[in-house]
């Protein structure tokens, strides 16, 4: 075997003892923040926000410098089942419910919190015919998609709508429909793509809420106003819903979630767009669904959600991923 061989084995094995070495690792932090689950998070600067849940409850930011919490106001609604984004460094909430289970209703506008003046401001209305809740919202080129969702909490409803929101022209236009209608849905965006990973189609109408764990995994290019579905082989390996997506080195995450096993899901999966293959990244020390994750320095940090299916354990906990 020549010099370079060598090099090549060397540094794959490398690799892959680094990613065996991998572990998420709780977050010891200097005070506690609040119970919730069906929240979501965002990073502005050096700090995480939790916000929202079940319930009215306080914003509040965990400076990942000093690890400590500090309380901001509550949101003026109650807010839950949506996918939190950074806009401009401020952290915009659309495509979520208010409102008990199973009949939870969409929030008709959006909402915008400011970390800068520490205050919430109720935005621009959201057209009746696009309100829904437990929708994918990424953020692409200054324009922010909504995609997928329900409309009448978790009984009915469910849509394969795509829309794209201008926040400077408060415009909205309707794109392709995805190829099927998902909710408990979070997306990511890898270059010029939004991916759709997980989620279910949730009838409590038919008493079928955590059975309807959908595997396919769909895609949106930007560029062409197109969806394709990658083939069968690159169906999700872990049928779940209520994760949270990141992405990660040009990859898309999946974290967590909830089936119709008692405990939430620990595993975090990752697809590489380059080959639309999953990998099995290390599972979480507490498995979770109903929260969102971020990622700051390149590292996955994860916050509070729901221990169990449905609506408890709720939890407090920090873990990162470096």
């Amino acid at each position: 075997m020549n010099k370079r061989c060598l090099s090549l084995l060397a540094a794959a094995l490398c690799s892959q003892t680094l990613a065996f070495a991998q572990s998420w690792q709780p977050v010891t932090t200097q005070n506690e923040c609040e119970k919730r689950h069906e929240n979501a998070a965002a990073l502005i600067g050096d700090s995480l926000y939790a916000i929202g849940g079940r319930g009215i409850k306080p914003t509040e930011a965990l400076n990942l410098k000093t690890l400590m919490w500090r309380k901001m106001p509550a949101p003026p609604v109650e807010m839950n089942h949506f996918q939190a984004i950074n806009y401009n460094d401020e952290i915009y909430v659309m495509g979520a419910f208010e409102g008990k289970y199973p009949h939870e209703t969409p929030i008709p506008n959006i909402y915008i919190y400011s970390p800068r003046k520490g205050e919430w401001r109720k935005g621009p209305e959201i057209p009746q015919e696009k309100r829904r809740g437990s929708a994918g919202v990424v953020v692409y080129n200054n324009r922010i998609y909504m995609v997928c969702g329900i409309i009448d909490g978790h009984y009915d409803g469910h849509v394969a709508w795509l829309d794209e929101y201008d926040p400077k022209a408060d415009t909205w236009k309707r794109l392709a429909d995805a190829p099927r209608v998902r909710d408990h849905i979070s997306a990511a965006v890898v270059g010029n793509k939004l991916y759709l990973a997980g989620g279910r189609r949730s009838s409590a109408k038919t008493n079928q809420v955590l059975e309807t764990t959908i595997a396919e995994v769909d895609v949106y290019d930007f560029k062409t106003g197109r969806w394709e579905t990658l083939p069968s082989e690159s169906n999700i390996p872990t049928k779940r819903a209520g994760g949270t997506a990141v992405t990660l080195d040009n990859k898309v995450w999946i974290i967590g979630g909830e089936s119709p096993q008692l405990q939430a899901h620990s595993e975090a999966e990752i697809l590489d767009p380059k080959t639309n293959r999953w990998t099995s990244g290390p599972k979480m020390q507490q498995g979770r669904h109903g929260t969102q994750a971020v990622v700051y320095k390149k590292n996955i940090y994860i916050v509070a959600g729901s221990a169990n299916h449905g609506g408890g354990p709720e939890l407090n906990t920090v873990e990162v991923l470096k």
